[in-house]
């Protein structure tokens, strides 16, 4: 069962989905289970050195830009300088027949669809093609919901920790966050084998993954248990 974040459901509701269902990636078969999101803030800056005042930060307009030439389209998503304002354009369609962009597709661009403008903004291939990268400072927080039941016995539990949008991020970054440890503690606590994980510690992560605590007394200790939905914002710093 694949818990996505972006599905409109509270984060409780994900968490009775995700205890009927299987754990989406890796982990151990255990039965309790706690679901920690990754939830957006806002899109991330396009970096691109600008024409004019040689800064390379942008943020989308949230518009399109159509051209017609005859039976050819050429479609732009339009984005700003952080530091000038110069409008500047990412090429979408260049000379793309008019057949062959749907109508319903050609219409979002038209009404600048924010959907759109979000999924092309976060489209990977898109920004090694018009070459630039994507900047995910201050794009998202942590969200944890702790499970119904207390984490201070010896039992083992699962996280599944789901994306809402492909940001990379450090795993042991999120799990500094989520488990409220410092970088010393944490890395203490994985050495131990109370953590199980799915990728090393130093990797960065972007897709839905499950990591496990073991039965231990300090499990709860970890955890914190207080069964509250606490939210945590990203320090780029420290990514």
């Amino acid at each position: 069962m694949n818990i996505n974040a972006s599905d409109g459901l509270s984060l409780q509701d994900r968490w009775v989905a995700a205890s009927g269902g299987a754990v989406p990636t890796s982990g151990a078969d255990v039965g309790r289970k706690a679901l920690w999101a990754i939830r957006e803030l806002g899109l991330p800056a396009i970096v691109k050195t600008c024409l004019s005042c040689r800064s390379d930060h942008h943020h989308p307009s949230g518009k399109f830009r159509v051209n017609a030439n005859g039976k050819l389209l050429d479609v732009w998503l339009l984005m700003h300088c952080d530091r000038c304002g110069r409008t500047s354009k990412i090429p979408i369609h260049e000379r793309i027949s008019v057949r062959e962009l749907e109508n319903s597709r050609l219409m979002m661009f038209e009404n600048n669809d924010p959907a759109t403008v979000r999924e092309l903004v976060l489209d990977a291939s898109l920004a090694s093609k018009a070459m630039y990268r994507l900047d995910w400072t201050d794009t998202w927080t942590l969200e944890t919901h702790e499970p119904f039941y207390t984490l201070d016995d010896p039992e083992p539990i699962n996280i599944i920790v789901s994306f809402e949008l492909p940001a990379s991020i450090r795993l042991e970054r999120i799990l500094m966050l989520g488990f409220g440890v410092s970088r010393s503690q944490l890395r203490s606590v994985v050495a131990s084998g109370r953590v199980l994980l799915p990728v090393d510690l130093d990797s960065k992560v972007r897709d839905d993954f499950t990591l496990t605590v073991t039965g231990t007394e300090s499990a709860g200790d970890i955890l914190d248990g207080q069964g509250k939905i606490t939210t945590f914002r990203y320090d780029a710093d420290a990514n």
